[in-house]
């Protein structure tokens, strides 16, 4: 069993309940931060709360989740997404510097990659963001890379697709689609379903952060993270529909923004994840979602 304290910030969101209680299943000793619902309640991009009470804390490794994730915000309030993802960033490097932790593991997104210019993508492939969160991902990646290079924080990024699973916000795509065909309504499908990803169970997410936290090869590196498959959004709603047994119809839409007007086809080559670190996904893309349905389910009555 591992004998790591990690720190995990943005735990109180949907991923960081996961990460959290996937690493405490395995050993490690959890340690939690967000605004609010954690053992350390604060604003990350609070200098002063960073360097005056989270660095004083006891944990020799790092799981930076917390972010302003959401696209339509992020089109709305660029200033408040830049101090939270990439100001907040900075200052937990400083903090996770100061106790030469042994692990900063970043949570960026394949979103830096924005309309990919080849598929699949590689961790080579240039970035092309194209809304305020992408950017703010390149900007905390370029963040991290300093520290790595400069104080020689052993740091790994993570390029995450779309993760799914219990506790996401019901107006995310794939809880949404679950609501709808439950209740029997139509499922609204931006840009007509037509963009692509690589859907995957949060606990697969966990793994990887935990082959991270215990592998030195992966200090340094940059990781696609998903199974290598790719589905349109179309799919992915038709296969909920079938899931659920539902007669709900697909309703087409316009793009979110105009920065997504254009239909975006994008699914990782994680060739490097596996060689490196011998990942494999452990929950299929199937199970992951008939666990999210029997939670929607029991969220909605």
């Amino acid at each position: 069993m591992p004998d790591l304290s990690v720190l995990v910030t943005g735990a109180s969101g949907f991923i960081g309940r996961h990460v959290s209680t996937y690493l405490s299943k395995k050993g490690f000793n959890i340690l939690t931060t967000d605004l609010k619902g954690a053992d350390v309640n604060g604003d990350l991009s609070d200098r002063v709360f960073v360097l005056d009470v989270v660095a004083k804390l006891r944990f020799e490794a790092v799981v930076h989740l917390a972010a302003v994730t959401d696209i339509k915000m992020s089109i709305q309030d660029p200033h408040k997404t830049y101090i939270v993802n990439d100001f907040g960033t900075l200052n937990l490097l400083e903090a996770a510097s100061r106790k030469d932790v042994q692990r900063f593991i970043y949570a960026s997104s394949a979103n830096v990659y924005g309309v990919p210019v080849e598929l699949p993508v590689k961790e080579s492939t240039p970035f092309n963001p194209r809304t305020p969160y992408d950017y703010s991902k390149v900007v905390g990646e370029h963040l991290v890379r300093s520290y790595a290079a400069t104080k020689k924080l052993k740091a790994t990024i993570l390029r995450s697709w779309k993760i799914f699973g219990e506790y996401e916000r019901l107006t995310a795509a794939i809880p949404n689609f679950i609501k709808c065909c439950l209740r029997g309504e139509a499922i609204p499908l931006y840009n007509g379903g037509a963009d692509t990803t690589d859907p995957y169970y949060a606990e697969n997410y966990a793994r990887v952060i935990e082959l991270c936290l215990l592998n030195e090869k992966a200090v340094g590196e940059v990781f696609n993270v998903g199974t290598g498959v790719e589905r349109s959004i179309k799919q992915i709603a038709m296969e909920i529909k079938r899931l659920t047994n539902s007669n709900s119809t697909l309703l087409d839409l316009p793009p979110r923004s105009e920065a997504e007007k254009e239909p975006m086809r994008s699914y990782p080559d994680i060739s490097r994840l596996k060689q490196l670190l011998g990942y494999e996904p452990v929950v299929p893309f199937e199970e992951g979602l008939r666990k999210t349905i029997s939670w929607v389910k029991a969220v909605i009555g």
